[in-house]
């Protein structure tokens, strides 16, 4: 069953909060403060900014992309991939409130983690939703 036009909206949404955090993450250096990041962005540049501003653009284009082309025409991929960003956003914005909190002050990302932690149970919601409307498969499969 293809996305209902709420869904695709909240999606969209959700990716354009991911827009914003990695703007954020860039403009504070994440990278400078959290090993997973500092690492990832080694692996594209020498220059740790260049590299992990890439690594973001790359990730927002790839979420960009699962809205226009799977999502938008309906593919049976489209629910996979919603939940894929869901659970991702999710999981980014509950750490960066997490590290932020351990840290009794400000970590970077975390101004935009509400956004994500937002749209990212907003679109659980209507998955979960959906999901119930269109009952158990016949198939054997399951109803993501």
């Amino acid at each position: 069953m293809p996305f209902e036009r709420r869904a695709q909206v909240v999606f969209l949404l959700l990716i354009l909060a991911q827009a914003g955090h990695s703007v954020e993450e860039c403009w504070t250096k994440l990278y400078e403060v959290f090993a997973p990041a500092h690492f990832v962005a080694g692996l594209i540049s020498n220059n740790l900014a260049v590299g992990f501003a890439a690594g973001n653009a790359v990730l927002v284009a790839f979420g960009l992309w699962c809205w226009a082309v799977p999502v938008q025409r309906g593919w049976r991929a489209a629910r996979g991939l919603a939940w894929f960003w869901t659970i991702l956003e999710l999981g980014n914005g509950v750490s960066h409130s997490a590290m932020a909190y351990w840290r009794h002050g400000y970590f970077p990302g975390v101004g935009t983690a509400p956004l994500l932690l937002l749209f990212g149970g907003w679109m659980a919601v209507l998955l979960l939703g959906q999901a119930r409307r269109e009952g158990p498969k016949h198939n054997g499969t399951a109803s993501f």
